[in-house]
């Protein structure tokens, strides 16, 4: 039961901080004009909000499994106190309370200066989701491999936090009464145009980092992925992130080509069933890769 808790509790966490910086990201290159950028300040603060008590709630449990303690209640102060200070995780845990907390009032304050505010929160959002990475298998290494581990699995996080944000983003401006008239299925063009460049960074970055973060946990050998439960989820995960790939493809190069000649044509509603469907397709996979990641990140990927 608490292992199940636990991969819960991960899913929650790196999908919450995933779309707090990713909705902020495509907030800076997807929308145009102050009032716009702030358009997903809702959703935002829903993350923001979220991830400070999944960040709670986590700690707790962690504080449960090594103390062995059954309930809140058994759980002395003294070890909450050592965990925070005196460990890695915990470390990284006050990070990340900080960062949510200044992106808060930022989000709370974005009036004044809404692209310098904005930048403040991109910046506070990704340090929120690197901190995840002190959950994972790169904290277990040790010297040079450590940090070269860390920054894998950071540059990692940053990436899919950008993908999945920009489907987030895409979602929700793909909605019906949101995208059927001329004007905002324009708008829509241009974050789709936008996000086409920073696509293909953000599969390069992912490609590599994952390819990093598997020569250092499993090794070099393939044959090393079918003698592991943590093998066969890890190749699933391959295989789900090909299929985005699949769909990423039929966007750029056939559904927004054909958005664009519906647009000159004066007929946009034609062209968005498809590229709804499609994007939603493409979502669901982002959000199984999710449930993945939570789940490797508690087991070994030693041999059964």
């Amino acid at each position: 039961m608490g292992e199940l808790i636990n991969v819960a509790l991960r899913f929650a966490l790196y999908l919450d901080l995933t779309l707090l910086f990713g909705l902020a990201l495509f907030s800076l290159y997807g929308l145009r004009g102050a009032q716009s950028r702030w358009r997903f300040r809702r959703p935002l603060a829903a993350t923001l909000v979220l991830g400070a008590l999944l960040s709670g709630a986590a700690l707790l449990q962690l504080a449960l499994s090594m103390s062995g303690a059954t309930s809140l209640a058994e759980l002395e102060p003294a070890l909450l106190s050592a965990l925070m200070l005196e460990t890695a995780v915990g470390q990284s845990w006050l990070l990340r309370l900080a960062a949510l907390l200044l992106a808060g009032v930022l989000l709370l304050f974005s009036g004044g200066w809404p692209r310098f505010t904005l930048y403040g929160l991109i910046l506070c959002a990704a340090a929120a989701l690197a901190t995840l990475a002190w959950g994972g298998h790169g904290a277990m290494s040790e010297g040079g491999r450590h940090y070269l581990h860390l920054g894998s699995d950071i540059l990692h996080l940053l990436g899919a936090g950008a993908w999945l944000g920009a489907l987030a983003a895409f979602a929700l401006l793909l909605r019906r009464d949101a995208s059927e008239d001329e004007p905002q299925a324009g708008h829509l063009l241009d974050a789709l145009k936008g996000f086409a460049s920073l696509g293909t960074l953000i599969v390069i970055v992912l490609t590599i980092s994952g390819v990093l973060n598997y020569l250092l946990i499993v090794g070099p050998d393939p044959a090393t992925l079918s003698a592991s439960t943590y093998g066969l989820l890890l190749s699933l995960k391959v295989a789900v992130f090909a299929s985005m790939l699949v769909f990423a493809a039929l966007n750029r190069f056939h559904l927004v080509p054909q958005l664009e000649q519906a647009l000159h044509h004066g007929s946009p509603a034609a062209a968005l069933p498809a590229l709804r469907r499609s994007m939603l397709l493409e979502l669901a996979a982002a959000l199984l890769i999710v449930g993945l990641v939570a789940t490797l990140g508690i087991l070994s990927p030693a041999p059964e």
